[in-house]
């Protein structure tokens, strides 16, 4: 099975897009909405960090099922 890099593509777009808009929010007048920039922005990095450690957490417990399935199956021989 050929393994091929996800594109990402699409959700580059939109974050681009996302932080083109915060960096504008960035120099608003109201400083509530300043505020809340700098909260998005953190936001939004953790949600990326969460995704990667689900990611890790998911590539972990499909290793190891892969490994019993392959043991399971060597049992039964």
């Amino acid at each position: 099975m050929s393994w091929q890099k996800e594109d990402t593509t699409y959700n580059d777009i939109r974050e681009r897009s996302l932080n083109q808009w915060l960096d504008e929010m960035a120099e608003h007048e109201d400083i509530a909405v300043r505020g809340g920039v700098k909260l998005a922005r953190e936001y939004m990095q953790h949600l990326k960090d969460e995704n990667e450690k689900l990611r890790e957490e998911v590539k972990l417990r499909n290793e190891y099922l892969k490994k019993a399935k392959g043991k399971a199956e060597s049992l039964k021989k």
